[in-house]
């Protein structure tokens, strides 16, 4: 983490345990901030990859998911990216600054991504590299927003996907409710905000609940090729468009849209014991298999966690467990968007 923001979290007394993890009543204090306070969140769970030169959209039209061509300086977009056989190595938010596209992905994931990707270029005039210069802050709360302006006039508000610029960085509108903020190492809008009276301070596992409420699950490690993007609802937050053309995975992702209702989908659920990404589930239905995979988690209690879960839609009259002996139950909560039309 930038040594200023690491910092900072000690003077607003956040800190990690041994097991890097907030002691539960700091967590808890963040998690209540992100639903009525203001909050900014020091995100080094997340990297940047950036990609430009000459051909730089047209490689990346040939290889993610969504197109780039609607990309612009003022929108963003999710995207994914995929096997042969369609199985998610990574999602992205993607933005376009100077020509260049700064693909923010899962930090644990991003010096393998764009190894990936650069064994790809070929003869193209692109140039991907892993861009360590950037701090990258969520923040989000009514104060924030207001003390957002004296920097990114008009921002306040802002369409999801919006993006604003100025020579520090930029500011992107989530679909959380709250904005990303990109800013060079040692630029001054973080600097400024971090100065804000009431102001609390997050780590990245409680921003986590800002994703999850949103129903957007990262590709981590612990998920890398585990899903077709539509088993993660990732067309349902426009990280697919299935006019655009070739790319790796693009006839299997095809064929899952157009031959009926998906059989896995993704679902916010609630659960009661510490589980970690990447947890397998069961049900009863379908005895001695896996029927799906836990996708993201954030504790909210003492016993009380949300995540969302990839699992086969029809098991949940028979119940969905994280464990084989089904003493861990999720239960199903609502999505922000609907799934009900695209499931089976």
């Amino acid at each position: 983490m930038n040594v200023f923001w690491d910092e900072w979290l000690r003077q607003k007394g956040v800190v990690r345990n041994a097991n890097g993890q907030a002691p539960l009543a700091s967590h808890l204090k963040q998690i209540a901030a992100l639903e009525n306070g203001s909050v900014l969140a020091p995100l080094d769970n997340f990297a940047l990859i950036r990609v430009e030169g000459e051909d730089a959209a047209a490689f990346l039209q040939g290889q993610l998911s969504n197109d780039i061509r609607e990309v612009t300086t003022e929108r963003a977009q999710y995207s994914t990216y995929s096997t042969a056989k369609g199985r998610m190595l990574a999602s992205f938010l993607i933005w376009l600054r100077d020509g260049a596209y700064y693909l923010m992905v899962s930090a644990d994931i991003a010096e393998t991504v764009a190894k990936r990707l650069t064994m790809f270029v070929l003869r193209s005039k692109v140039k991907v590299v892993l861009d360590r210069e950037w701090s990258l802050l969520g923040v989000s709360g009514i104060a924030i927003e207001q003390a957002l302006h004296k920097h990114f006039p008009g921002a306040a508000g802002a369409e999801e996907m919006r993006v604003a610029f100025q020579s520090e960085g930029i500011l992107l509108a989530l679909p959380s409710g709250g904005y990303l903020l990109a800013e060079r190492d040692g630029g001054g809008i973080g600097k400024d905000l971090a100065q804000m009276e009431g102001l609390e301070a997050a780590l990245p596992e409680a921003w986590a609940w800002k994703d999850i409420q949103a129903g957007i699950a990262w590709v981590t490690q612990a998920t890398q090729e585990q899903f077709v993007p539509q088993m993660a609802n990732m067309e349902l937050i426009g990280a697919v468009n299935f006019k655009k053309g070739c790319y790796p995975g693009q006839e299997i992702v095809a064929r899952s849209q157009y031959l009926g209702k998906m059989k896995r989908r993704m679902f916010k659920v609630s659960f009661d014991a510490a589980l970690p990404v990447g947890a397998k589930l069961y049900s009863p239905q379908l005895p001695d298999q896996s029927i799906g995979m836990l996708a993201s988690e954030c504790r909210v209690g003492e016993n009380a966690y949300l995540g969302l879960a990839v699992a086969q839609s029809q098991t949940w009259e028979a119940g969905i467990f994280a464990d084989e002996g089904h003493t861990i139950a999720l239960r199903r909560l609502e999505l922000p968007y609907p799934i009900e039309s695209v499931t089976e």
